[in-house]
């Protein structure tokens, strides 16, 4: 009998998604009638709006699109995702510039597997979102963190970038506003950042997804607006899942230089073929249309962002700086680990995020998952009602470690 490994050594390396899987136990816990409030998923509470629904309707009723289509796109979402970007960020790209993916994920694996060989190395921002971790791995790159906390808000500094670079970095990946810890790089830094991966020839993934999503004085900057000199060394992802609501119809974007695009196309022609047609017409709805549905969700972010952060800054040993963007908010629980809780003494912000589930039922995803150990990210993309009394479940548990 064989004793090799009936899975490849490649995919056992890949790591769950650690978000969707506390999602996940938080649902199975209230399927099994418990009232769990769940601060996993990042996933807006309202619906699709009802325009981009109907254009889906009116799509699913035309043959043409039952059938096969260009792997790239549909021509004329493609166009419209050109025209997009260029009035939101001022950024100019053809429509043969722009690859529509299956969801942000795919743009975003896609995107280091068309820039990366074996050994090359990548520099991530931590926090940094699960997924690219196991995006860059799996295409053979090697990742190397950029530690930040919450005394700089989250943001890093072109010091502690250049301190990381080695011969071997060619990717750094720029993500503001930031998932999971709602920061927002200034026009200055953002500037500052970019000018310094110009200098040295770096090439800049730069996840824009959240760009619609900022609060009070904070702008969304696109580095590939704001540092010209760039060139063509630049690769926007995006998608419509944050801004629209549209997280289930599972439609992103790739816009780069020619050469990588088409190359990522065809990377695509032979995973997944087009996306979903149907999805496809629900975006170019909801990309060539006005901005009042994200205007309105961005005002409920806006309220729960302040509420969420108030309330776990009056925690003891909790500290919560202000998130300017998404939808996420990201404290340190590092004094509370090791002190005595309901008998126990969780040991990481992991183990203390299990007994919050068990004791509290509130769902919270641990700072192990996104780099540094130590923190929670909460969502607060969720009803203000079972936001306050998700928090405030927190807080009486919290209160009684000693």
């Amino acid at each position: 009998m064989s004793t090799r490994p009936r899975v490849s050594a490649r995919i056992s390396a890949i790591s769950e998604s650690a978000t969707l899987a506390v999602d996940a136990k938080a649902k199975a816990m209230k399927a099994a009638g418990r009232p769990v409030i769940g601060f996993g998923a990042g996933e807006p509470d309202f619906p699709t709006p009802g325009y981009i629904v109907e254009a889906a309707v009116q799509a699913a009723r035309e043959p043409r699109f039952h059938k096969y289509t260009p792997a790239g796109g549909l021509p004329e979402l493609k166009q419209a995702i050109a025209d997009k970007t260029r009035r939101d960020s001022g950024y100019a790209v053809e429509a043969s510039q722009v690859l529509v993916t299956n969801g942000g994920k795919q743009a975003v694996y896609e995107a280091f597997a068309t820039l990366l060989d074996p050994g090359d190395e990548v520099l991530v921002v931590a926090p940094y979102w699960t997924t690219y971790p196991e995006a860059i791995k799996l295409a053979g790159g090697v990742q190397v963190d950029v530690v930040t906390d919450e005394s700089t808000g989250y943001l890093a500094s072109v010091e502690q970038l250049e301190a990381a670079r080695t011969e071997r970095t060619k990717v750094l990946l720029f993500v503001s506003p930031c998932n999971p810890t709602g920061s927002v790089y200034s026009r200055e830094q953002t500037e500052a950042i970019g000018r310094w991966a110009a200098e040295h020839g770096l090439w800049v993934v730069t996840d824009e997804i959240y760009e619609h999503l900022v609060y009070g004085g904070a702008e969304f900057t696109s580095i590939a607006t704001a540092v010209p000199e760039l060139g063509d060394r630049v690769v926007i992802l995006n998608g419509v899942a944050k801004t629209y609501a549209m997280t289930g119809w599972r439609v992103g974007w790739l816009i780069g230089p020619s050469d990588v695009v088409k190359a990522a196309t065809n990377l695509q022609s032979h995973a997944t073929s087009n996306v979903a047609n149907v999805s496809q017409m629900a975006a170019l709805a909801a990309v060539s249309g006005d901005l009042s549905a994200v205007a309105e969700m961005r005002t409920a972010f806006d309220r729960r962002r302040q509420t969420m952060v108030r309330m776990l800054n009056e925690i003891p040993g909790v500290f919560c700086p202000e998130p300017k963007g998404a939808f996420y908010a990201y404290p340190s629980v590092k004094e509370l680990i090791g002190k005595e809780l309901r008998g126990r003494r969780p040991q990481s912000s992991g183990e203390l995020a299990e007994l919050i589930l068990e004791e509290a039922e509130v769902a919270v995803v641990p700072g192990e998952a996104f780099g540094t150990p130590g923190y929670f990210r909460l969502s607060y993309a969720l009803g203000d009602d079972d936001l306050v009394e998700g928090v405030s479940r927190m807080a009486k548990l919290l209160s009684e470690a000693h």
